[in-house]
Parts: C-alpha cells; structure tokens; sequence
C-alpha cells in the first residue's frame, strides 16, 4: 500500500494540488442584507425560488447554484465525472431532485452542516488519485425547509432562544480540477464523531465545538503546524456560543487560535440588525462564505492559506425525539491561493 500520502493519524497531504477550477453562490433575501452581500453571485429576493415550496426552491436553488459554477469554468455537465453534494432534508432531496437532469454521476453526501467540507475532501481525492479530471462539489441549506424538518414550521411562531443559530438558505458549488485554477486544495483532515453528551438541538455551537476542536488539534499533530501558519482558521457556523468553546478548547490543548480563527456564521449576518442571535448556520453557511468572500480574497492575495473547517450537528428528529445527544463532526480543508510558480494550464 502507498502509504506516502498519508500524514498523521487522520491526513493527506496531496502531492499535487487540486485547484479550485471555479466558485460560485447563490443565497435569499436575508443573507442578501447582511454584511458578505456583495461577496455573493446571486441573491434572490424570493426565498422559494420560483418554486412551490421551501424544499423544491432549495432544488432549484441547487441547480442554478450547480450550473454557474460549470458556466464559470466553461464546463457542462458532461464534462463532470462525479458530483459530490448534499443538504439537510430527509434522503437529501433538495440535492437528488436538484441535479437529476444533470446525468452526472452522483455520490450523495451527509455530514450535517460539514457537508462542504466533506464534499471537497472527496472530490479532492477522487481528482488527486486520477479517478476523475473534474468533479464538482456542492451543498445547500435553507431556512424554512430545516425548521420544518428539525424544529417547527414557520407559522408556529415559536421563540427562539439567544443561543440558537439561524440556517442560511443559500448554496456553494465549487469545481474541482487537476488541470487549472487559481486556488487550491494542497491538504486534509477527516474529522471523527465527537459526542459531548450534549442534547440542547437549539445550541448547534455547544455540540459542534468540541468535533472542531479535535479535528483542528488532529490537523496541527498531523501537519506539524500551528495557528501561525494560517491566515485564517475558519469553521464553518459554531456561532458565538461555539467560537467562545472552540477557542478555550484549543487553549488547553496548547493553542492560541483567537487571532486567527473566523466562523462563517458570526460573518453571514449582522446578529443584532438581522436578528440571528448566535449566527449562521447550514450547509449553505460555510459553502457561500467559502465560494465568495474567502475564494476571492485568496484569489486577489489578500489571503494566502487558510485552514477551512465547515461542522455538523449529527441529530435527526428521530434522535432528538427519543431523547438522544447531538454528537459533532467537522473536516477540516487546506486551501491556499495558487503559488506563482506553479503553471497553470
């Protein structure tokens, strides 16, 4: 077995990079408002896109999402080898009904709200061991469909305390080549399931935290790095709550990380404005922040490496309801801008 990838305990360390070919975003009217409004490609002011319902909007919002990514790259669907997505509802059905005109081979995703994170190690893969030239990742979230699914239906009207987070609806599509791209992907971490014992489904941060924890630990062991070697560490939606734990966590391990570390879901919305208490979260969450701010801002050299670590809350209503915890997972991406060496092409 070649073993000469493997780094650590839990890592991959590519030989050669996987670019990040194209990016793209496309979220409603309330991520629209806040403060990355101008970071993303697309903001719909109906929140159903066109459609019936919350579930066959976040479908369409999937497709589009999908297809500018491919337009970015100048690629169509044929030109794909796999496609690696997911989502929040049930048998992940805002993906399968999204790409089914696709014809794309599909490997169906669920890692909660790590879903992007889990979508790019993947593809990453799959790319770098030459099972495919081009793959695209994806994953999308929205407001209405997860709070009927996991919480209660809009016109409940329930309250919603100061720790919860508010689910983005929003979706991030990402090409992924061998070939060309200013961004890369040069390295990651697969995260475990870490239970706290946690059972508070409204405080998505309390029971995430301690899986970012353990993975970003696992990263910097398995690397041999430290926050230094990040411009920015960023999960992908613990929120307040969540950032508060994640840093004392990494303190006792050893690391200072307060300097450098950003959460997708205290960027998204302007909690006090906007009214989201703890912040965002979703699998769009950390997929459109990713695809837009972060992506051009490792594109122009305002970054150069960051370390992206999108988390999940692995509960369905089933668990929840029996009265089991909330066990987390997060994975964590080496993304860097692509070094001027480097030919493109």
């Amino acid at each position: 077995m070649n073993t000469s990838l493997q780094v650590g305990k839990q890592s991959i360390a590519f030989e050669k990079p996987v670019y990040i070919m194209s990016s793209a975003s496309m979220v409603g009217p309330k991520e629209g408002e806040g403060p990355l409004r101008d970071t993303f490609d697309v903001v719909v002011q109906d929140a159903t896109f066109g459609a019936d319902s919350w579930e066959e909007g976040e479908s369409q919002m999937m497709k589009e999402t999908s297809l500018l990514a491919l337009r970015k790259a100048k690629l169509k669907p044929e030109d794909i080898r796999y496609l690696f997505a997911g989502d929040l509802l049930g048998q992940l059905i805002a993906t399968t009904f999204g790409v089914v005109d696709f014809n794309i081979p599909l490997f169906g995703l669920y890692g909660a709200c790590s879903t992007a994170g889990e979508a790019l190690s993947l593809g990453a893969m799959t790319v770098h061991a030459g099972y495919a030239d081009t793959v695209l990742a994806a994953a999308s979230s929205h407001f209405g469909g997860a709070e009927k699914q996991f919480r209660f239906p809009l016109e409940y009207g329930n309250q919603r305390p100061m720790s919860s987070t508010w689910t983005v609806t929003g979706c991030g599509a990402f090409v992924l080549s061998k070939e060309y791209g200013e961004v890369q992907i040069s390295g990651i971490t697969t995260g475990k399931v870490v239970d706290y014992g946690v059972k508070d489904s409204l405080n998505m941060g309390a029971c995430m935290a301690p899986a970012a924890a353990d993975v970003l630990y696992q990263h910097f062991q398995d690397f041999k790095r430290n926050p230094k070697d990040y411009d920015w560490i960023v999960t992908g939606d613990l929120g307040k709550v969540g950032k508060e734990i994640l840093c004392k966590l990494m303190l006792d391990q050893g690391y200072d990380i307060e300097t450098v570390h950003m959460d997708c879901g205290m960027e998204i919305y302007d909690d006090v404005e906007q009214d989201t208490h703890s912040g965002g979260s979703g699998c769009g969450c950390s997929a459109v922040t990713l695809a837009g701010k972060l992506i051009q801002e490792l594109k122009v050299g305002k970054l150069n490496r960051i370390l992206f670590i999108p988390t999940g809350a692995l509960l369905s209503t089933v668990s929840y309801n029996e009265g089991q915890t909330v066990p987390g997972i997060a994975h964590a991406v080496v993304i860097e801008r692509r070094k001027k060496e480097e030919k493109v092409g």
